[in-house]
């Protein structure tokens, strides 16, 4: 038996000792464990904690590792037996790095069995098998435990032993620097538990490595300019809460997040009207109109009557000229403030001409207003027309300036 495990021991040495694709940076381990062996029926003997092994291991990828493997037990029976295990082994992890690492585990080997006052045997074996590595805090020490079936072979009489084993880890060699306190950042946690490992020198790190955030946000307080945000408020790149229309007022207490740039607010971020008339101080021609009366957009009070100035037809046609558009526009700004509003499109002509058909051009200049402001979106129902020919002039008719201001078109309110 004793030649045959030297020769098998030769064979495993050789491979376990060649290179690997891992390379240099191999992890090496070394684990002693006690071991339990529930074992073949046809065997008669104790199931028992009555052996130990030795496993001397080497990654050899990321998630697999190569492992060479002798036990010794010795248990009691009807007669006692003691086996001499051998064994190749390689372990396949999910995440070797987690401290918890759980793995599965598949293997060739070579039993030897001396059989109290009945002689040897010697049986090649396979197994198969899982286990975790658990590894204390910071060290190189792990807790291992492993669970096994192994069979050993002989033509007709094929026997199967459970075997488990529980011991520590020990690893070490080159791949193993940064477990035992290579440092690259400099910053006091060692690489291999470092998830920030690049943390500029001289920044306070938390246990993981990282640059500490006190308040959570997602910026370090190295770089956080508001280091004491409260817990789920949007930041900017500097730890600041976001004030996305740069007013001043942060977005998670800004009632209106959309504020014209260089507008002046108030504390919750809106546009400022001190007349409380709805219209912005920004805009506000009367800011101190009084309360509660009408006003217009341009924040001035609205008199009961309207005048459109600019709003002029082409001779003897009820076609709008250029810049009436801008001036019925503001208009209809101005009624749709006040949807309760209603107002009727006067229509004014000079004295030239036939006084019947000034009536009918002023009626239909009225009415040309009236549809041009309800297209603009007031309200049909609070918009008449109505034309008055030259019978209310505002001037003379016998000079061009005053017939000019006695062509017009106004809005008469009709209710305060």
């Amino acid at each position: 038996m004793h030649k045959s495990i030297f020769r098998l021991t030769c064979i495993v040495l050789a491979v376990f000792l060649a290179p690997t694709v891992y390379g240099q940076n191999s992890d090496w381990t070394m684990t002693l464990a006690a071991v339990y062996t529930d074992d073949d029926g046809a065997r008669n003997i104790d199931d028992s904690v009555a052996g130990a092994q030795l496993s001397i291991g080497r990654a050899i990828t990321e998630n697999t590792s190569f492992e060479a493997l002798l036990g010794y037990s010795d248990i009691n029976g009807f007669p006692g037996q003691q086996h001499l295990e051998l064994g190749a082994n390689l372990l396949v992890f999910i995440d070797r790095e987690s401290t918890f690492a759980p793995y599965l585990l598949a293997g060739v080997g070579y039993l030897g069995t001396s059989i109290d006052n009945a002689g040897e045997e010697n049986r090649a074996t396979g197994t198969l098998g899982v286990g975790f590595i658990w590894t204390l805090g910071n060290s190189s020490v792990s807790i291992r435990a492993e669970h096994r079936a192994r069979l050993a072979y002989e033509e007709n009489n094929n026997l199967t032993d459970r075997i488990t084993s529980i011991g520590l880890q020990f690893s070490f060699g080159a791949g193993t620097k940064d477990k035992s306190g290579f440092d690259s950042d400099q910053d006091g946690v060692i690489d291999h538990w470092d998830r920030c490992p690049a943390t500029k020198l001289g920044v306070p790190v938390d246990d993981s490595g990282c640059a500490f955030d006190s308040d959570g946000d997602g910026v370090a307080d190295n770089a956080d300019a508001c280091p004491n945000t409260a817990v789920g408020v949007p930041v900017d790149a500097v730890g600041c809460p976001r004030d996305s229309d740069h007013d001043g007022v942060a977005d998670n207490q800004d009632k209106c997040r959309n504020t014209p740039a260089g507008a002046e607010v108030d504390s919750n971020g809106c546009e400022r009207d001190d007349d409380a008339d709805r219209v912005f101080n920004r805009v506000d021609q009367c800011p101190n109109s009084p309360a509660g009366v009408r006003v217009d957009i341009n924040g001035c009070e609205i008199k009961d009557v309207i005048a459109l100035s600019g709003v002029n037809f082409k001779t003897n046609s009820d076609r709008l000229l250029l810049g009436a558009a801008h001036v019925l526009s503001e208009a209809a700004a101005t009624l749709k403030m006040h949807a309760d509003l209603r107002v009727e499109v006067a229509g004014h002509t000079d004295s030239v001409g036939n006084a019947a058909a000034n009536e009918s051009l002023s009626v239909r200049r009225a009415i040309t207003v009236r549809d041009f402001l309800i297209a603009a979106g007031v309200n049909a129902a609070n918009v008449t027309a109505k034309g008055y020919g030259e019978t209310r002039p505002v001037s003379d008719n016998a000079s061009e300036n005053g017939r000019t201001a006695n062509r017009r078109v106004e809005l008469i309110i009709l209710n305060r």
